[in-house]
């Protein structure tokens, strides 16, 4: 089984979450464990209704809008964390997230990967 894989996303641009959640769902495809830490401003993302002006383009082309990829991805066991500070800044809260949606700060995430694990920034 491969390491885990840590993914911190570094700002509010969805097209990278999208990725982030494609990767992630990779690496469970493959039995390894997956996080995706969303960093400050990234939190916005996370607020509902999820959605990006990306999602009809992806749906044409026969991918999954943004909403449904992320259900997916929790649903298939992928951690996603909300930055504690990020929901502070973004004026959100916890109860505003799907609550399948972690929260935590950068520290315990940091401090959770093993050095087994890979850790990616988008």
């Amino acid at each position: 089984m491969p390491g885990g894989l840590n993914i911190l996303l570094l700002d509010e641009d969805a097209e990278r979450l999208r990725a982030a959640l494609m990767l992630a769902m990779a690496q469970r495809a493959l039995e390894g464990d997956a996080r995706i830490f969303l960093q400050m401003e990234a939190v916005r993302l996370l607020a509902p209704p999820v959605a990006t002006p990306r999602d009809a383009e992806h749906l044409r082309a026969g991918f999954p809008p943004l909403a449904t990829l992320l259900d997916e991805a929790l649903g298939d066991g992928v951690a996603v964390i909300a930055c504690q500070s990020g929901l502070a800044l973004c004026a959100m809260e916890a109860a505003d997230l799907d609550p399948r949606i972690e929260t935590g700060g950068l520290l315990s995430f940091m401090a959770a990967i093993d050095p087994a694990d890979r850790l990616l920034s988008v």
